[in-house]
């Protein structure tokens, strides 16, 4: 499936994963491109209906990115979002949906080469998969519908 080109949506802490990307992109480092980043103040503001909200809208993949365990600027946001993301696993696997889909990032604002990487492990990851809604997501929970 290299020619499948996902949409991949990535919610970002202002003070961490997003420095990470902006230090990537000064680096010139190369990475996928298919991943759009949401800022947001901090990745304890995300909710469980974004990232639906993200595949009802057409995203393949979603991944959040935060600061380090224990390193959150607003004390434990990031350990509220990493919550978020083990229920909504949970939620996407109850209809059919693959929760490798959805992933949880920890970084530093100096770290750009994992940001590089992230992009790239998400996108084939995500290429794996195929397209959002496809047998393979049911196969690979043993679902069937």
């Amino acid at each position: 499936m290299k020619d499948f080109k996902p949409r991949i949506i990535a919610f970002f802490c202002t003070y961490c994963a997003y420095s990470a990307a902006d230090l990537a992109g000064s680096m010139r480092l190369k990475y996928s491109p298919f991943a759009r980043i949401i800022k947001l103040p901090c990745t304890g503001k995300v909710d469980p209906f974004f990232f639906l909200k993200a595949f009802e809208k057409g995203a393949d993949g979603v991944f959040v990115a935060g600061c380090l365990e224990g390193e959150c600027h607003f004390i434990d946001g990031n350990t509220h979002a990493r919550k978020r993301v083990i229920y909504t696993k949970k939620l996407l696997s109850d209809v059919g949906i693959n929760p490798r889909r959805l992933e949880m990032y920890n970084l530093s604002a100096s770290m750009g080469w994992k940001f590089a990487e992230i992009c790239d492990e998400m996108t084939e990851r995500i290429r794996e998969l195929g397209p959002l809604n496809n047998d393979k997501d049911r196969k690979q929970e043993g679902k069937t519908s």
